[in-house]
């Protein structure tokens, strides 16, 4: 009987094991499309093996459409256009797309699979990201959970930005973690120091990226980043400012604030900066500096939950109560917003509230 009984369990194994072959060589020989077309917006094609999707195959091309999530779908930066041969939408596309957005054939590239000639239509900007080797080399602990980090560029050696754009960053795998990571950071450095990114980076619990940043990463360390990407810019008029950011969100705010030291400017301008307490307060003395700097220019830091030991004199809850004290001319006013979406979603109602043009609000959302 027990011979019996450990016969059935090799022969259940053996035949496990064939299928598992059977299948493996099926999907070699019947998951192989071959050669295939990308054609992009009309005027180029580049030829690609099968069988891989079309952000990673347009990535081997050197083309580099945006992914905060690395490809896992969940973030939805690589939207592009396919007009022909992507198939059909994706359980996994749906609710990253708005029903416009399908109407359109955008597609998220990290879900579509390249497995016949596809023609496609990405922003003429793509063609400006670059792939570079950098080297850390400086490291700064801003508070005790954001840090500073310099990147000297080494290949290409120069790199050309707005500010208030951003770049990702490549994570190798380390410890626990067995695969490469790709995150998306604000560059914070400006735009005239282009043999070099500075990004600020806040530890997230947990996160990837962050944990390597915080616990891992060393002056001296090689990284690859891609870039620039966005349309998180300054736009040239002569409109009030009113920047609104909070935690690391001060990244493209100091990038477009050094900027405009650099060029100059005469516009009134605002910057509220969110914390919950003071040890989350940090690069203070810079941007009141910019009061001294700038002709019409205010600081306003304003803490959620102040400690006893803060001995807070400032302005306290949230920030969105003040906005309505620096609106001079809401109709000829312009917010940049760096931050999460709960913050951005409250900050943009009472923006439009106070009468803010719908069109005149651009944000950088952590979500």
């Amino acid at each position: 009987m027990a011979f019996q009984i450990l016969r059935d369990i090799l022969s259940t194994c053996a035949i496990s094991v064939v299928l598992a072959i059977i299948l493996v060589i099926a999907q070699k020989y019947l998951n192989s499309y071959g050669d295939c077309k990308i054609n992009i917006n009309d005027k180029r094609d580049v030829t690609v093996k099968g069988g891989n999707t079309l952000l990673a195959s347009l990535s081997d091309q050197q083309i580099y459409l945006a992914s905060a999530c690395g490809g896992r779908g969940s973030c939805g930066a690589c939207k592009c256009k396919v007009l022909e041969g992507g198939g059909p939408l994706l359980p996994t596309e749906k609710p990253l797309l708005s029903a416009k957005e399908q109407q359109d054939n955008i597609r998220l590239a990290c879900q579509v699979k390249v497995k016949t000639d596809i023609n496609i239509n990405i922003p003429e900007a793509i063609f400006n990201i670059r792939r570079y080797r950098t080297v850390v080399s400086e490291i700064i602990d801003y508070t005790y959970d954001i840090k500073g980090v310099v990147f000297k560029l080494m290949e290409p050696d120069k790199i050309d930005f707005k500010a208030g754009q951003y770049v990702q960053i490549e994570t190798p795998p380390y410890a626990k973690v067995k695969q490469k990571t790709i995150r998306a950071y604000s560059i914070s450095s400006k735009p005239e120091d282009d043999n070099l990114v500075q990004l600020i980076i806040r530890l997230v619990p947990e996160g990837l990226c962050t944990t390597w940043v915080h616990k891992f990463l060393k002056a001296g360390d090689e990284v690859i980043m891609t870039g620039p990407y966005g349309d998180f810019f300054i736009h040239e008029t002569d409109a009030d400012m009113i920047f609104i950011a909070g935690g690391s969100g001060k990244a493209p705010i100091k990038s477009m604030l050094e900027h405009l030291q650099v060029v100059g400017t005469n516009r009134k301008m605002t910057y509220f900066f969110g914390a919950r307490t003071g040890k989350d307060l940090y690069l203070t003395d810079q941007f009141v500096n910019f009061e001294q700097v700038f002709p019409d220019f205010k600081y306003i830091p304003v803490l959620s939950k102040c400690e006893p030991e803060d001995k807070w004199c400032g302005r306290s809850g949230y920030i969105i109560p003040y906005i309505k004290e620096v609106l001079r001319d809401p109709k000829n006013t312009e917010a940049y917003m760096c931050g999460s979406p709960g913050m951005l979603d409250a900050a943009k109602q009472e923006l439009l509230v106070l009468g803010v043009p719908a069109d005149k609000i651009y944000f950088d959302s952590f979500g």
